[in-house]
């Protein structure tokens, strides 16, 4: 695929923490616009990929390209071999990636409005004005247009997750990454996090990454699935093909223990 294409590639990826290796040169390809779920046992080093990109992690070998250009990396003096990134570099094109976590981490002391605005003001410099307004559209889309000056204690586990959800589009991301989002939620609460990202995917054109356990959601949302064991990729699929005739007895094994 052509790199102007690609939204992601991982070029033989390496992390290790101390003699333990999490991902193991690993080669991965995401293009522009592409809904990819990553799916596997604990530790395997799907939520490592995540953090990566979120760059909270360096890798140890290769190279991760976002949107074309070196991520991981960038060019040394007279554009020479590349070099680790620094912070300023690693920071310009972290802004073309959003992430919704496990835990919300909404300001408590901030309306939801407040929450979704903030970054846009601070980080992306527009006006209150154009980034309330923003705001406003994306808490619509979130089925939370009622909800624009509460507090976050007084919403439930999934509204404030749908608030997350708000406040990382607000970024106006490139590519989203998703982690277990709705792992820290009661069952009831589930449905409604996941129809609303539904709905994203339906709605938008921005590139997912997503990490879940949720099969049913997987199926709905991804083009590709990608099965980890071990750091590495054991299958990957059509989310159809995969989900309903697994190849490898790894990828069969580890969907019946979550079915």
């Amino acid at each position: 695929m052509p790199t102007e294409d690609l939204a992601v590639r991982f070029d033989r990826v390496t992390k290790r923490y101390g003699d333990q290796t999490v991902l193991d040169g690993l080669d991965l390809e995401v293009a522009r616009g592409e809904r990819v779920t990553l799916i596997g046992p604990s530790g395997s080093g799907k939520t490592t990929i995540l953090r990566l990109l979120m760059t909270l992690e360096r890798v140890t070998d290769g190279v991760i390209h976002v949107a074309g250009q070196p991520f991981s990396h960038m060019p040394g003096r007279a554009g020479g071999k590349l070099v680790p990134a620094s912070e300023r570099h690693l920071a310009a094109r972290r802004r073309r990636i959003g992430m919704v976590f496990q835990q919300f981490n909404l300001f408590p002391h901030m309306s939801v409005l407040e929450n979704v605005v903030e970054a846009p003001v601070h980080v992306l410099g527009e006006s209150r004005e154009e980034a309330g307004r923003r705001a406003r559209e994306l808490l619509d889309l979130v089925g939370l247009a009622d909800k624009v000056d509460a507090r976050p204690t007084r919403l439930s586990g999934g509204q404030q997750q749908r608030v997350a959800i708000a406040r990382a589009l607000a970024m106006r991301p490139e590519i989203l990454l998703l982690d277990e989002v709705t792992s820290a939620l009661d069952p009831e609460l589930v449905a409604e996090v996941l129809d609303v990202l539904r709905d994203v995917a339906r709605r938008t054109d921005i590139t997912l990454l997503c990490v879940t356990h949720e099969m049913g959601f997987a199926r709905d949302v991804s083009d590709r699935i990608l099965m980890f064991d071990r750091g590495r990729i054991v299958e990957s699929g059509p989310a159809a093909e995969l989900l309903d005739s697994p190849v490898e007895e790894r990828t069969r094994a580890f969907l019946g223990s979550v079915r």
